[in-house]
């Protein structure tokens, strides 16, 4: 039990029931996925989502007949949680999974996030004003093809805006049945309590991985406290974890991974330790880097619920893998001690500046 609950916004609904739930899996063992709670409910999901920015370009060529195949496959191996976002490919991101699940949208959680975009220079906008927030999500409903959106976030969170009017507009989004939940992303702690003052927050995203650990200084732990579920983005450190590629030249032209710091040169070959570490680890136990990476994440608690992202079936198999593997706690503790050496921020400089810390 909470000491103390969030106060509810006066007529603010509990969500109602699900019109959604996980058609029979092929892929994933019901007995070793175990569900996992959205918020206080009634929705839950599997710990394993999938993250869809990468489907149609951001990470490398882009191939439209592989990504829907994927996320049919996807559909049909039993994930039922798929995250996209109005900035991802200035929307055509939101365009191209809503499509793809229409004819499954009744039982598939589908979340999306609005307050993100960028400048004519490539910068980060963070807007998070009321108005703002009630026309994305109509834009977002629009580009989706549906009625109501499962889980809508701030993406980030806009220092200019206080967090309690923001908050607002998304309750009444709740009240007006266009949004079921409401989430959170890249949210410090402070960030989290006062927005649950207002309404339930159900989700905070943010990235965690072994090399990321920034939620780990209180975020988690609140989001125990609150019965708010921690939504993991990027668990494979966006491929590196993975083994996928060594440093940032290994990657296409146009791959905006280019731009991250711990890939570049001298961070890459400093890093590659862990990443040795990680598939002597996979190696010893028959799995993949990528599998040890995901299992880590979903060790951390009960709360924690991944999204990696997947462009092709043979990543969506690889990665559905992990719902079944433990980690030792001698394992863990070497993949700690590496991952406190780690060199470069997790972000180009860009997007660490509008970080909520």
């Amino acid at each position: 039990m909470i000491p103390h609950p969030p106060r509810r916004v006066a007529g603010l609904p509990r969500p109602g029931p699900m019109r959604y739930g996980a058609p029979p899996m092929s892929s994933i063992s019901s007995a070793a996925a175990g569900r996992r709670p959205m918020g206080r409910g009634p929705a839950t999901v599997l710990p394993i989502g999938f993250g869809c920015m990468g489907l149609v370009g951001w990470y490398g060529r882009r191939d439209d007949v592989e990504a829907r195949a994927t996320l049919l496959a996807a559909v049909e191996a039993g994930i039922d949680h798929y995250d996209t976002a109005a900035s991802y490919q200035l929307g055509e991101n939101e365009k191209f999974v809503g499509a793809v699940l229409a004819p499954m949208r009744s039982r598939l959680f589908i979340a999306t996030k609005c307050g993100l975009s960028r400048s004519p220079d490539g910068g980060a906008l963070v807007d998070n004003r009321p108005e703002t927030i009630r026309q994305s999500c109509e834009a977002s409903l629009a580009r989706l093809g549906t009625d109501y959106i499962d889980l809508f976030y701030l993406h980030r969170i806009d220092p200019t805006v206080p967090i309690e009017e923001s908050t607002g507009a998304l309750a009444e989004l709740v009240r007006a049945g266009k949004i079921r939940y409401a989430g959170l992303s890249e949210c410090s702690e402070a960030t989290l309590r006062r927005a649950c003052k207002v309404l339930p927050i159900a989700a905070v995203q943010s990235e965690y991985s072994i090399w990321s650990r920034d939620p780990e200084q209180g975020v988690l732990a609140a989001c125990e406290e609150l019965e708010v579920t921690f939504v993991s983005y990027s668990p494979l450190g966006r491929g590196f974890l993975a083994g996928n590629f060594r440093r940032s030249g290994e990657l296409p032209e146009g791959d905006h991974r280019r731009s991250h710091p711990r890939f570049q040169e001298d961070a890459a070959a400093h890093n590659a330790r862990l990443v040795e570490a990680i598939g002597q680890i996979a190696a010893g136990m028959g799995a993949t880097s990528a599998q040890v990476a995901i299992a880590w994440v979903l060790s951390r608690s009960p709360r924690v619920v991944t999204i990696p992202g997947m462009k092709s079936r043979q990543h969506l198999a690889d990665n559905l893998g992990a719902a079944q593997l433990r980690l030792t706690a001698a394992q863990l503790e070497r993949l700690d001690a590496l991952a406190a050496e780690v060199s470069g921020e997790r972000h180009p400089p860009a997007m660490m500046k509008i970080l909520d810390r």
